[in-house]
């Protein structure tokens, strides 16, 4: 699979643009606050339904315009996928496949599957457990689209046991039979999104292994650790156990609503202990990771969206990072960076055509 071509009316800092890329390596290239960036998370919205850094979709909108439009020629399958994005202010979203509308946008993950790295992955180590769990999530929903629907079961299941013990705070009075019905949808759906967990790590971490040692030339030891309290006990077991503490603080304690992936470097925390270059080589690898994942379970390959990643990391680090992504097994590729010259040197020396971009001011030219 790869992407053909990108059509922008009003998206961000773009009046309008149009470009062709290449099936392999593509660049863009100039200052700070150019438009780079939003160039990828066009693509973005092609692919995943929505932008990678503002859930606010109004917020896309170029100043002072009424409508965003954003479209593209997939080649999938050997077939052309005309996919088409379009935002009027204050109306919904539009999304449609070959001219058609989605009955629901949920149809479409996982159908042109992608992977972006990018600085603000930083909120995946620094931020709290919800961000990583929201990764597991991410990756497990492009190929499973019956995981998806059961986190919205179980989210459903936990409103509604929050919502009995914030009422039994002010009653004074707990329904026990009602809450044996609320723990039973509970535990049964949270069982499933467990145990799917759990096989994707069991398959994941590997592959993060794998990435980690070959860009940091085994350089440092580094692993993911998969914490859940459905690990020691079972679900059932926990909520008894915690219904005291639910009752006080007025929300379910325990679940997989607070599973946690560790990210550790020799032993201890790398929010704490890695340097920048180790923590970005750690998200790569992470990143690369879903990439090879995803593969694994398409029928093609996703694509590749690497925005400043050579910002932070020694040279060895970026020349073995664009060794891999160029020469293994790896698709299409966008990549962003401020220097030309930088971007064009480093895919000389391993050997590989670039197609460069220079943008600068929401205007793009072939370099």
């Amino acid at each position: 699979m790869w992407l053909k071509n990108i059509t922008l009316l009003n998206f961000k800092n773009y009046s309008s643009a149009e470009i062709q890329f290449s099936k392999t390596v593509n660049a863009f290239v100039g200052y700070n606050g150019a438009g780079k960036t939003n160039l990828l998370d066009a693509i973005h919205y092609l692919c995943l339904c929505k932008s990678y850094f503002n859930p606010i979709d109004s917020q896309q909108i170029k100043t002072n315009e009424d409508l965003f439009l954003v479209q593209g020629d997939f080649d999938r399958n050997n077939k052309n996928e005309k996919i088409t994005c379009g935002l009027k202010r204050n109306q919904k979203k539009q999304f449609k496949r070959n001219k058609k509308d989605y009955d629901k946008l949920a149809n479409h993950i996982g159908l042109f599957p992608l992977v972006m790295i990018s600085p603000y992955d930083v909120n995946l180590i620094m931020d709290g457990s919800e961000e990583r769990r929201k990764f597991i999530d991410n990756v497990i929903s492009q190929t499973d689209s019956s995981y998806l629907d059961e986190l919205i079961v179980y989210n459903k299941h936990l409103l509604n046991r929050n919502a009995l013990l914030k009422q039994v705070a002010v009653t004074r009075n707990l329904d026990v039979a009602l809450l044996q019905i609320l723990d039973g949808q509970l535990i049964a759906s949270g069982i499933v999104i467990f145990e799917k967990r759990k096989q994707f790590l069991a398959e994941f971490i590997p592959l993060f292994n794998q990435h980690y040692n070959y860009i940091s030339d085994n350089a440092e030891q580094v692993s993911l650790e998969y914490q859940s309290q459905l690990n020691s006990d079972s679900f059932e077991t926990l909520l008894t156990q915690a219904i005291e503490k639910d009752r006080i603080l007025e929300r379910t304690t325990v679940g997989i609503h607070k599973d946690e992936l560790l990210f550790v470097i020799g032993d201890m925390p790398l929010k704490k202990f890695g340097s920048q270059g180790q923590q970005k080589s750690f998200l790569i690898a992470l990143k690369l990771a879903q990439y090879s994942y995803l593969q694994k379970y398409k029928s093609f390959k996703p694509l590749l969206l690497l925005d400043d990643v050579f910002d932070k990391l020694d040279d060895l680090r970026v020349k073995k990072l664009m060794q891999m992504v160029s020469h293994h097994d790896f698709g299409q590729i966008f990549i962003t960076d401020t220097g030309k010259e930088r971007v064009s040197s480093i895919f000389k020396e391993i050997n590989v055509d670039v197609s460069l971009f220079e943008v600068e001011n929401g205007a793009i030219a072939n370099a």
